[in-house]
């Protein structure tokens, strides 16, 4: 079974929180290393933690890119339920007519009562 778009966002935003989460692990070792030792160590765990937080930033945007795929397959599938529903209802006219417009009729009558106030 193939993954599918969410499956892709949901892995997309995992890898976005395992960066972030060593950001935050170099930063920490950057700022302990940086009382004891020279300034060299501190610069390169500044260097860690802009590479870390720049894979985070790409990976969130993979993530949202893959959420538009995913939330365009969902529109895709909704649509494709909506003409389903419309051809069958469609169908039911044409093999029912009369009941057909006498549901509708009834519906309408129905609606008119109930905007109107009830009985009145």
């Amino acid at each position: 079974m193939s993954p599918t778009s969410t499956d892709a966002v949901k892995s997309s935003l995992g890898e976005a929180g395992a960066q972030l989460k060593q950001a935050a692990r170099d930063a920490g070792t950057a700022f302990k290393g940086a009382a004891g030792a020279a300034g060299d160590e501190l610069r390169l765990g500044k260097a860690h933690v802009k590479s870390d937080l720049a894979d985070s930033a790409l990976a969130g945007i993979a993530a949202a890119e893959q959420a538009g795929t995913a939330a365009s397959e969902q529109v895709d599938v909704l649509m494709d339920k909506g003409r389903d529903l419309i051809a069958s209802a469609a169908e039911l006219v044409r093999e029912r007519p009369l009941a057909s417009f006498g549901t509708a009729f009834a519906a309408g009558f129905i609606i008119a009562k109930l905007a109107r106030g009830g009985g009145k």
